[in-house]
């Protein structure tokens, strides 16, 4: 009487089994291709930014943060902090983070920006996939590194598929609500000369969305940016790796200089992204 009864439980585990072994033997080939791809592409990235002299990447970084900020203090300052990764010794796993870090968000970008303007311009679109974004954003991030894992192993694959999880429904979201927020009088302006729909979207939508879109891409990267050790259990190398070593090892200091770099490292990505928000948001204007 008090134990619920077997008779109404839903099989849901089998049947997302099935699912995936389905998967896996009618498009395995085709996984593992795009696998392919995906790594040539994030070791092209990896190299590139370990070809760049360090000096170099830490006075650009300073030269663009005082351009973006319009302080040459606080362009010191995020030197100074790319600096201090450096002399942690975490230099090149710091560019192997910012690789998969950029793989993901370049991803996130090209696939969410297009579905937060389908979502704008249909309320039934957005009603399908609202629930899905929450789905993404709230599932424990461990759930889905098992499907990855099994669609492509251990490495760099399955963790950029996983970060772009976890990142992508920010940049959804907020495009689909700068695109809303559009003033409809401006939207009837356009139409009123003549504009057609595409360049309704392109000359007048965009444009003025362009403010919510930009915080969008840097909350998106910052979520990518936040999956970094998640990533690192599924052979991701980088600076969640050395967490996870630390971890593993109860080694407090190598821990805390680990997490220390992640943390310069996302506020230096924060500030930035943030600055091209705020300047976007005055050109708008």
């Amino acid at each position: 009487m008090y134990k619920f009864p077997k008779t109404l439980e839903i099989p849901l585990a089998d049947w997302v089994n099935t699912a995936m072994t389905w998967v896996m033997d009618n498009w395995g080939s085709f996984f593992d291709a795009l696998g392919h791809v995906l790594l040539q592409m994030l070791i092209a990235l990896q190299q590139f930014f370990l070809m760049i002299p360090w000096f170099v990447m830490i006075i650009g970084v300073g030269a663009v943060g005082w351009w973006l900020l319009g302080s040459w203090k606080r362009g010191l300052g995020m030197s100074a902090m790319l600096f201090v990764i450096g002399c942690f010794g975490y230099w090149k796993l710091t560019m192997m983070t910012l690789a998969l870090v950029t793989g993901a968000v370049a991803i996130s970008l090209l696939v969410g920006i297009p579905v937060g303007i389908w979502m704008a311009r249909s309320d039934r679109v957005e009603t399908i996939i609202k629930p899905i974004l929450d789905a993404m954003q709230t599932m424990p991030s461990f759930v889905y590194l098992i499907p990855v894992m099994m669609l492509f192993g251990l490495g760099k694959v399955p963790a950029l598929f996983a970060t772009i999880i976890y990142s992508m429904p920010p940049i959804i979201r907020l495009t689909n609500v700068g695109i809303r927020e559009v003033p409809k009088d401006v939207i009837e302006a356009a139409r009123a000369f003549g504009a057609t729909p595409m360049q309704t979207l392109f000359k007048v939508q965009l444009p003025l969305a362009r403010p919510t879109i930009v915080v969008g891409i840097n909350q998106t990267t910052m979520m990518a940016l936040a999956m970094v050790v998640v990533a690192s259990m599924i052979g991701a190398k980088g600076l969640g790796m050395e967490v996870l070593v630390a971890i593993n090892r109860i080694d407090i200091g190598m821990g805390f200089e680990a997490g220390l770099s992640i943390v310069f490292l996302a506020i230096i990505i924060d500030r930035l992204t943030h600055a091209m928000a705020v300047r976007n948001t005055h050109d708008a204007q």
